[in-house]
């Protein structure tokens, strides 16, 4: 209704004029305040409250942390220049068992938007459900596998109906806490599905229907921001299409009023158990954010800019715990310098230069061969100019307007006037963090206890034909699962008289596999994150009679990533054969197996002060060392101070760790890093095998304990070592720049 009209009704209705001038400022502040919640976007930005923005967000997973660190990481983003906190919604960890819901501790996801929001920031929520983002599952609950019919991330009923009913409920419980930015709450962006467009391209037209029905879906879900789908060329109007990578600046929107957003610039990459460790420089990542500004970029997300810890079991497969990603804020929640400052420093260039960029589209001018300079000069005056030189090996100088401008090789320069270069990618002001590990405690008081190899005649086993796939038999609900059967070896076998075993070959899918012959451990092997199948093959000692064969399976994270992931096998599926019998060789797989899902001292909760009690652990001279299958316990005291803390496991295998009954997560330093360390030029395109460092060490050393997870004595620490270590040598270490 407009004011002409409420002033002609009040008129005729005779109406006080001082009750007429409360009506119309009335409708005039409803107005205003209409205005102050809105969010939309154009060609050029996401405008916010009718103004349109040069956007810088970054990730933080409210899991990876601990909700003690939440306030600082947050401060922390924000004097870095950061606008935006984006993070994913893992359903995995809201939704562990089918309707049974879980926002408390870590998961207490109103209680990380509304820190964001106290602390001026907004907030993009990625609900996916499939976030990928190396976590277990890709984020999806492992119970989602068994409902029946269901086929993942396609055009499929009992799949859609899962996925609505989630993602509303998100919804949901946005709008009933006011968190969305028509409500007065931070969030300005949503997005659905995730990285869904190379599956689409693979599965096709049910694939196509799929990301129509999600956009669909979302958009009816009516929160009043925005949506976007990353790495969806054809996402439906008004869904914004937007692009991940280590460079994003050819990407266009699929329509010309939408912005050009970056969703996901990696900061670095993760790392995987048996990999070395990636790191990015912050001269290629400063270049690669300015080069997607001077191509009319409007928002970027630094992917990640806290990564955190993979606590537990959360990690995809055979993803560290570590997820440092060599992240801006490190996994500690310590400044990762230079990376922190350089790009505080460029955010502050690139925000001088705002109302110039959301105002026109650059013009492009030649510098010379390998350099150009992008010009943004609005109708009102306001000018800024992006000066480049692509060239991997040399400087250049170049002209622009009525100066000369020295460029570094691979850099851009930013001048918010068109006149003054105040910031260079390639120049870097700021200095470098020299972090080290300091020893608080250089030893601990270990007790053991050696978990028993399973027998078909514990309790909670169950006997089928033949091999099954391991997580159907688990739910996931352990690392750990037990293949038993009995081989029969007749007396006048030849092996048994000339010496010569017979080969044992095990097919596994994988991820690690331990082989107990009669109680004794013959062997170890392991897959990779490229290739988790594995093969065991070797002469075992078997005795007339009846022989005992334990197959201790291992999953190390399910798979995150990948067509119908959810198809994907884990475990001991054969065949199993023994080779050099006197009937030829023999294949075990079909005969019957006994199975057990986990661990005794799973079971009994060694891990947790009651269940430790449960047991005799040997201590002193006592003590299991280098001994498989091995629990650890001590306890010690808080260290003084506040410096974050970690244990140093070097001398360790594999296996998990916990603090006081909280899962650190799984410790695999035995897992040395394969890849090149060569030298590191920051110059010259980025991608995941570069500038790799770590070669020939353990992939993850460090693991980190959270102070919060502490009280000031009696701390009960607990490590399960499956392939044998050396717990003398485990020690408490505080991080110091």
């Amino acid at each position: 209704m407009g004011e002409k009209q409420v002033l002609v009704k009040w008129k005729m209705l005779g109406a006080n004029v001082k009750v007429l001038m409360l009506v119309l400022l009335s409708f005039c502040s409803w107005e205003i305040s209409f205005v102050k919640a809105s969010v939309s976007y154009d060609h050029k930005a996401v405008i916010i409250n009718g103004q349109k923005r040069i956007l810088i967000s970054g990730s933080i997973h409210y899991p990876r942390s601990t909700p003690e660190m939440w306030p600082d990481l947050i401060q922390k983003a924000k004097d870095g220049g950061l606008d935006v906190i984006q993070t994913y919604v893992f359903w995995n960890g809201h939704e562990p068992t089918q309707g049974n819901y879980y926002f408390q501790d870590r998961y207490d996801l109103v209680r990380f938007i509304k820190l964001v929001q106290q602390a001026g920031l907004y907030v993009h929520l990625r609900i996916g459900p499939y976030v990928c983002a190396e976590w277990n599952y890709g984020g999806f609950p492992v119970w989602l596998k068994y409902v029946p019919g269901i086929e993942f991330r396609t055009d499929n009923g009992p799949f859609k109906a899962a996925m609505h009913k989630f993602t509303e409920k998100i919804v949901s419980m946005m709008k009933a806490e006011k968190l969305f930015q028509t409500q007065g709450g931070p969030i300005i962006l949503s997005q659905i599905e995730n990285e869904f467009g190379p599956v689409e391209w693979d599965i096709g037209a049910p694939g196509k229907a799929y990301a129509k029905w999600a956009a669909q879906m979302a958009v009816g879900l009516n929160t009043g921001v925005p949506w976007v789908m990353c790495k969806q060329d054809d996402a439906p109007d008004p869904v914004i299409n937007t692009c991940n990578g280590f460079y994003c600046e050819k990407f266009v929107p699929n329509q010309n009023y939408k912005p050009k957003m970056w969703t996901e610039a990696w900061t670095g990459w993760f790392t995987e158990f048996g990999s070395a460790v990636p790191t990015r420089p912050a001269e290629d990542l400063a270049f690669s954010v300015a080069r997607f500004i001077q191509s009319g970029g409007s928002f970027i997300n630094y992917y990640m800019y806290h990564g955190g810890t993979n606590f537990g079991r959360t990690s995809g497969g055979f993803v560290a715990t570590s997820y440092d990603y060599d992240a801006p804020i490190d996994e500690y929640g310590l400044l990762n310098e230079p990376k922190w400052g350089h790009l505080r420093d460029l955010h502050k260039a690139i925000k001088l230069c705002e109302p110039a960029l959301v105002s026109v589209d650059p013009t492009v001018k030649s510098l010379g061969k390998n350099q150009e300079a992008h010009v943004f000069n609005s109708k009102s005056g306001k000018c800024a100019a992006f000066l480049a030189n692509y060239d991997t090996t040399f400087s250049a100088k170049v002209s622009f307007g009525n100066a000369q401008y020295d460029l570094p090789p691979w850099s851009i320069s930013v001048l918010p006037d068109c006149k003054t270069a105040v910031f260079n990618t390639a120049r870097v002001g700021v200095q470098s963090s020299q972090k080290k590990f300091v020893p608080v405690i250089n030893a601990f008081s270990w007790q053991s206890y050696i978990e028993e190899t399973a027998s078909s005649t514990d309790d909670n086993t169950f006997t089928k034909d033949g091999l099954w796939e391991q997580v159907y038999l688990t739910a996931d609900a352990s690392d750990y699962l037990w293949y038993m059967t009995d081989v029969s070896i007749d007396s006048n076998e030849g092996f048994l008289k000339n010496g010569q075993d017979p080969l044992l070959t095990i097919w596994s899918a994988g991820h690690a596999l331990q082989v107990f012959i009669n109680g004794q451990l013959s062997g170890t092997v392991y897959g990779s994150l490229e290739n988790p199948k594995l093969t065991f093959s070797k002469n075992v000692k078997l005795r007339a009679g009846v022989n005992k064969i334990s197959l201790l399976s291992t999953s190390v994270g399910l798979p995150n990533v990948g067509t119908h992931f959810e198809k994907w096998n884990a475990g001991v599926l054969g065949p199993v054969t023994l080779k050099g019998l006197n009937e030829g060789t023999r294949d075990i797989s079909k005969q019957k197996w006994t199975y057990k899902i986990g661990l005794k001292g799973e079971a009994l909760s060694l891990h947790t002060v009651s269940g430790s009690s449960s047991v005799e652990w040997a201590q002193g001279a006592s003590l299991a060392q280098k001994q498989p299958m091995t629990w650890y316990k001590t306890t010690f005291n808080v260290p003084p101070g506040n410096d974050p803390l970690a244990l140093d496991m070097g001398a360790m295998g594999k296996g998990m760790v916990w603090i006081n009954g909280q899962s650190i997560g799984r410790h695999w330093p035995g897992y040395i890093g394969n890849g090149n360390c060569g030298g590191c030029n920051y110059a010259g395109t980025y991608t995941e095998k570069k500038c790799r460092t770590y070669c020939g060490k353990p992939s993850q050393r460090w693991y980190h304990v959270p102070r919060s997870w502490l009280k000031p004595s009696g701390n009960l620490l607990v490590v399960f070592e499956e392939w044998g270590g050396e717990p003398h040598w485990i020690s408490l270490l505080k991080r110091t720049t």
